[in-house]
């Protein structure tokens, strides 16, 4: 009942709760905070294994001499690893947040919404492109549900960390940029 209450708001809702329940029954009810560093972290996760698994594609692509495929997947690998490092700053902000002070606290917000909201741009580009060229029917759909899952899992961490910075927000009497 607790995560679905915090999920409430995702549009995938299913997935924000696959995704918090192991953490939550290892160590019981987790802050708002750690909720969304958590979500970030598996969304990192998901963004790591998405560029391995495009990077191996790539590779196999420039072997067969596939120029027109082997572009659209290298620059899907290239926003994917702006990705990576964009979903990466945002958690180490994130855990700087309420460590230095209120005063900044907006600042990191305004980091962290910019970063995660980015990396989801790119997966949803790297949808767009990929599923425009002539790769086999198989692979689209293995590359397709990689970047959905990104996708899906950084809109989940907006989500839950939108539900932070609101209920911190509240609490300290931090008004609204």
């Amino acid at each position: 009942m607790y995560l679905e209450l915090q999920c409430r708001s995702s549009i995938y809702r299913e997935l924000c709760v696959q995704t918090l329940l192991p953490y939550v029954t290892k160590t019981g009810l987790l802050s708002p905070q750690l909720l969304a560093q958590v979500s970030l972290a598996s969304c990192l996760s998901k963004a790591r294994f998405t560029k391995t698994y495009l990077t191996m594609v790539v590779k196999k692509l420039n072997e067969t001499k596939d120029s027109r495929n082997y572009l659209a997947i290298e620059d899907c690998v290239h926003q994917i690893n702006d990705g990576v490092n964009q979903i990466t700053q945002s958690y180490k902000e994130l855990q700087q947040m309420g460590k230095d002070g209120d005063e900044k606290f907006m600042w990191h917000e305004s980091n962290v919404l910019s970063w995660v909201s980015a990396a989801l741009t790119d997966a949803t580009t790297c949808i767009d492109e990929i599923l425009g060229d002539d790769i086999s029917r198989r692979e689209q759909a293995m590359i397709k549900a990689r970047l959905l899952n990104v996708k899906q899992l950084a809109s989940n961490s907006l989500v839950l960390f939108n539900r932070f910075t609101i209920r911190y927000r509240a609490s300290r009497g931090i008004k609204n940029p």
